[in-house]
């Protein structure tokens, strides 16, 4: 019997656990600790977003929904676009999309800007998008199935893996090639999987925070670990957790003297999801708001941060001020958004959204200043997508469109101790 372990970047969704069973050695090989019964059933952040408001619905289509329920009658469903085309919505006058959007759609990779969208990767293996600092390339996950063998509880059986690499592309088209490789290959004939999920480029590019158990998933929950693209070593940054529960949702402020991530937690059978800053100046860590918040991203002065908001009624984007976590500003209150990216310019949020059976990407325009944004009605950037709810949209706008003056140079996010 050949038992399925989904390692990669499209696992099958459950509830509970965005782990699978605890894994420790022994001087007789590996022993399993628990959970051996749930073991091809492994889940990571999407698990989590379920975990955090209770009730969620998977949307099919793209590995799972992200926001649970829909205003819109059940028994209606509408049939996405074919995984070749996306149809970009026409823009309302006086809102410009500058730069460029990446987001993925059945398991393949886009970009989209004012002139269309255009398909980076084909295979339907793909997952996860996030651009290079300087544009010039988009990072993402590819699964590949890979036969395995591993010892549980004593006994050997085979698995059928999904492998997760870490792959990169360049936007104006080309081969991707790999960065690092999910699979465990340890002398002889066993073969096991890490995972590798949400890449997010530290702004000097020489680092990739990734949510990961490698090198070793026998040693390691899912957890926030910096990948060095100079050394080809994974550091781990030792962020506290609460195991097996782990971490997720990578975000480099832009200046990158902070790291947030989402330390899952528990409050009873409830997800008390948390946001989290990492200095990687001096390895500390601190809170930066109360349970209930997922996908971070930072606006371009570093002052506030959008996100999304759980609650019993769905999920929906907020502003927080990123000094102290304060909900300063509700972008949303449909119970059907959430995974919002912040234009680099300042003045736009895009983020995902359900109708029916259907993610689509919207965007929203913020005219002013914070905290005092006025917030427009939001609009339609593609139409009956069926985009990947587990794939946070990113975006990039070249130096030459920003505001003047220009940002100025970001410095190192080398990590504490390196």
């Amino acid at each position: 019997m050949t038992t399925s372990r989904r390692g990669g970047a499209r696992p099958q969704p459950r509830r509970g656990s965005t782990r699978g069973p605890s894994f420790s050695l022994s001087a007789g090989g590996v022993s399993i600790a628990a959970l051996v019964s749930v073991i091809g059933l492994m889940v990571v952040a999407v698990t989590t977003l379920g975990l955090s408001n209770g009730n969620l619905p998977f949307v099919p289509g793209g590995d799972g929904g992200g926001a649970p329920g829909s205003t819109d009658n059940p028994n209606v469903q509408k049939t996405p676009t074919p995984s070749n085309v996306v149809i970009v919505a026409t823009p309302e006058p006086g809102i410009e999309l500058p730069g460029t959007l990446v987001y993925a759609k059945d398991g393949n990779i886009w970009t989209q800007d004012a002139g269309g969208a255009t398909q980076l990767t084909t295979g339907g293996n793909d997952s996860m998008p996030a651009f290079a600092p300087d544009g010039k390339s988009v990072y993402f996950v590819r699964t590949r199935r890979v036969d395995g063998k591993w010892r549980i509880g004593g006994l050997i059986k085979n698995y059928r893996l999904d492998v997760p690499t870490l792959m990169q592309v360049p936007t104006g088209g080309g081969s991707p090639t790999k960065v690092l490789d999910g699979l465990v290959n340890p002398p002889g004939s066993f073969k096991w999987n890490g995972f590798i999920r949400e890449p997010a480029i530290s702004p000097d590019g020489r680092y990739v925070a990734i949510a990961t158990d490698l090198p070793d998933p026998t040693t390691s929950d899912v957890v926030i670990k910096l990948y060095d693209l100079k050394t080809g070593k994974i550091k781990d940054l030792g962020l506290s957790q609460v195991p097996p529960l782990g971490h997720q949702d990578p975000a480099w402020k832009p200046d990158g003297s902070r790291l947030l991530y989402v330390r899952n937690d528990r409050d009873g059978a409830k997800g008390a999801s948390v946001l989290y800053a990492y200095n990687p100046a001096n390895g500390k860590t601190k809170a930066v708001t109360k349970p209930g918040y997922l996908y971070p991203s930072w606006s371009p002065d570093g002052r506030y941060i959008a996100a999304t908001r759980t609650s019993a009624f769905g999920t929906d984007v907020v502003i927080l001020d990123a000094s102290n976590g304060a909900e300063v500003m509700r972008l949303t209150d449909d119970g059907n958004s959430w995974a919002p990216a912040w234009s680099p310019k300042g003045d736009q949020i895009v983020y995902l959204h359900v109708v029916g059976q259907v993610i689509d990407l919207r965007l929203i325009q913020l005219e002013g200043s914070g905290p005092s944004w006025t917030a427009k009605d939001p609009i339609d950037l593609t139409t009956n997508a069926g985009l990947d709810g587990v794939s946070r949209p990113g975006w990039y706008i070249p130096p030459d469109q920003l505001p003047t003056p220009a940002p100025t140079e970001m410095p190192s996010a080398s990590p504490a101790g390196s």
